[in-house]
Parts: structure tokens; C-alpha cells; sequence
């Protein structure tokens, strides 16, 4: 069982070097981060800074060439149904329903008729897609496949949920409502998110805390804890204040890179 006193994830120090045409090129360099339980937390930044490589070391998916990432204390040694990735392009399989993608992950897994058929309805009814339980996921919407592809992920019994930029190729009102419902259902459900984004206003609308990342290599430059009431609003002279700080922040990066 795990313990509520350690953070449910844990990364100590990680690097991640890659060899490119016989050159080694260091991605992320000593990367230390904590997750508590619950915690909503956004990676931000810029193009190579890092961020996905981050968040695929924690689900996985990448091994790390120096230093530990954990989960309850236990190094991730590969990817697991307690951490749930969902990505920007969706991942859905093309030829199955979403009533049969939901439930493929406790399919896989072995688990009963019966409760597979329970755990699917739920999760149908969490992301609202009762009427398209059986449609394909060409017949859907961008915004509905994210949320297939989110239910899918909770329905694997994921702790963690981990998102590549999952809502970067939606128009600007989907990706404003999806978010309005990605919180509704972390604050339902308990959930620790990681979130990768290089969407500053996106960062500060949905994080506990802003995590800021700077390229060549990648680094965690600054931790910001987003110390604003919820549901937030982007027109705020506070919100406006958070947005300026870290703008500039992230432009002293590329000032650096560029020099």
C-alpha cells in the first residue's frame, strides 16, 4: 500500500543524453522535482527544454542515462497502468468503439466481464459520452477523442495522469472547455496530474504549481507556486501579474539560447 507521507512521484537528479549522428546531445540535465498526491503541476516552456523528455522518463517509457525517478518511493523502471499518459494526437485505436477503447486496458489485464462493463459505463458517464459510447473514433470530435483518450486512462486504474500538450491542436474554445472539464474532474477525483504545456496562460489557469523549464540542455529553472483562487479568471490584474513574470522569465531563456 502506499505511503501518503513520501510524494507520489520523486525525480532525483535526472539527466538524459542522446546520441545524434555520433554526437551526444544532453536533453535534460539534473532534473529534480516532487509530486505530492492531488497535486495538479504544469511543465512550461519552450521547444527542447526538456518537458517531454521529463515526462516520459516519469512514465516509462525513457530511461534515465543519470540519476531516479520514483513513484511512492519505488524506482519507475518502465511504463505501468498507474501511470496513464495521454497525448496530443490522441492515441485511440482507430478500429475500436469508444465504449472499446475505454475498456481495453482492464481487458488486457484480465479482469471479469462484468466489471469491465461497470468500469467503462463509469467512465463514459465521467467524460459525458453517453451517446457516443459506440461510435469510432473518426466519427468523433477532437475535443470528444481527448476525452475518450483521458477516460481510457482513468479506467486503467492510473494514479498519476501524465499529458503530452494534450490539448495543443484544438481550436481555442474546445481547448478552453476541455480544460473547464479536465479540472472539474481532477478536483472530483483526486487525481496528481503532470501536465506539459508551452502555453504560459494555460500553465497558470490549470496548475497548483508552474514548473519552468529552460532549454540547451534542459533544465528546471524555477518552481512557482500559483497561489490564485480557483476557477480563475484570465482577465485579473493578479492572474495578468503571474502571466508577466513568467513571460519574462521565459524570455531571458531564449535571450540566453540565442546568445
Amino acid at each position: 500500500m502506499a505511503d501518503a507521507t513520501v510524494p507520489i512521484l520523486d525525480v532525483r537528479n535526472v539527466s538524459k543524453s542522446f546520441s545524434v549522428n555520433g554526437r551526444t546531445v544532453e536533453a535534460l540535465k539534473g532534473a529534480n522535482l516532487t509530486v505530492n498526491r492531488g497535486e495538479f503541476i504544469c511543465l512550461l516552456g519552450a521547444s527542447g527544454c526538456g518537458k517531454s523528455t521529463l515526462l516520459r522518463i516519469v512514465a516509462g517509457f525513457e530511461t534515465a542515462t543519470a540519476g531516479e525517478p520514483l513513484m511512492w518511493d519505488r524506482p519507475i523502471d518502465g511504463p505501468a497502468p498507474s501511470r496513464g499518459m495521454v497525448f496530443q494526437d490522441y492515441g485511440l485505436f482507430p478500429w475500436l468503439s469508444v465504449r472499446d477503447n475505454i475498456g481495453f486496458g482492464p481487458k488486457s489485464r484480465g479482469r471479469p466481464a462484468a466489471e469491465i462493463r461497470d468500469t467503462v459505463s463509469r467512465y463514459i458517464d465521467v467524460v459525458g459520452l453517453q451517446r457516443f459510447a459506440d461510435a469510432y473514433p473518426h466519427q468523433l470530435s477532437g475535443g470528444m477523442k481527448q476525452r475518450v483518450a483521458i477516460a481510457r486512462v482513468l479506467a486503467n486504474e492510473a494514479e498519476v495522469v501524465l499529458m503530452d500538450e494534450p490539448f495543443g491542436a484544438l481550436d481555442a474554445m474546445t481547448r478552453e472547455r476541455l480544460q473547464d472539464e479536465l479540472l472539474d474532474l481532477w478536483s472530483r477525483t483526486g487525481l496528481t496530474v503532470l501536465f506539459v504545456t508551452h502555453a504560459i496562460e494555460e500553465a497558470i489557469f490549470l496548475a497548483d504549481r508552474v514548473v519552468v523549464m529552460s532549454p540547451s540542455p534542459g533544465r528546471i529553472d524555477a518552481i512557482h507556486t500559483i497561489d490564485l483562487a480557483r476557477r480563475r479568471d484570465v482577465s485579473s490584474p493578479a492572474f495578468n501579474d503571474v502571466r508577466r513574470m513568467l513571460s519574462a522569465q521565459l524570455h531571458s531563456h531564449h535571450a540566453r539560447t540565442a546568445a
